[in-house]
């Protein structure tokens, strides 16, 4: 079973766990010791509720983070109150005026459902384990694994998630344990055995070497 964490975690909430996972990680892993103390009190932090990080999380799939910022302000423009039972009211052609495509407003109509239908259990998240959770929101049209996962990490704050489809985290074990080389999945997997039960944390910090400001999801 996962660390457990709230369901719902307030804005700008970082994780009770972090310093605790630091010394763990530059007691075990020679990167670490070198790199968290390149970026200070830096840490990780959760903003937002469920529902929304989701959303924002669809709105912004394969286009930049401006022109994604731009849709989201117009689409939320939409409605008197940003919730699942409004975007189920909203018509598709207005949704596509503020600059979404057709699958979009199929998968958020459908990420609304799962909230509103009671498809998805955020207040019984905080008792569930990670893959019990990913597989919730997989059932999602328009979730994958990796944004599941990237919910795991960045909004219920959960310690030990270990994205091995994210591009970000290839690069950068590649550069920090590998020389550049190119690296498997299952090389990555056996570098990330040596930070549990803190993956996230490490992962968190491998981004941070590739860019120095923080990820906000």
């Amino acid at each position: 079973m996962a660390s457990k964490t709230p369901a719902e975690v307030g804005p700008d909430v970082v994780p009770p766990y972090w310093d605790e996972a630091c010394k763990h990680l530059v007691k075990r892993d020679r990167v670490m010791k070198k790199l968290i103390p390149q970026f200070g009190e830096a840490r990780l932090q959760s903003r937002g509720d469920a529902f929304a990080t989701l959303a924002r999380s669809i709105v912004g799939q394969q286009i930049s983070v401006k022109a994604a910022q731009s849709v989201w302000t117009r689409w939320i423009a939409l409605m008197p109150k940003f919730q699942p039972a409004a975007v189920l009211g909203l018509g598709p052609d207005e949704q596509r005026a503020a600059g979404l495509s057709a699958r979009k407003v199929e998968y958020l109509g459908d990420l609304a459902k799962h909230f509103d239908s009671g498809q998805v259990h955020p207040r019984q998240w905080a008792q569930m384990d990670d893959e019990a959770i990913i597989e919730e929101l997989v059932a999602i049209r328009g979730i994958g694994r990796w944004t599941a996962e990237m919910f795991l990490i960045f909004h219920l704050m959960r310690p030990n998630v270990m994205p091995l489809d994210d591009v970000g985290l290839l690069k950068g074990i590649s550069q920090n344990y590998f020389s550049g080389e190119p690296v498997s999945r299952a090389e990555a997997r056996e570098v990330g055995d040596a930070w549990a039960p803190f993956r996230s944390v490490a992962v968190w910090y491998i981004w941070r070497s590739l860019d120095p400001l923080p990820v906000d999801y």
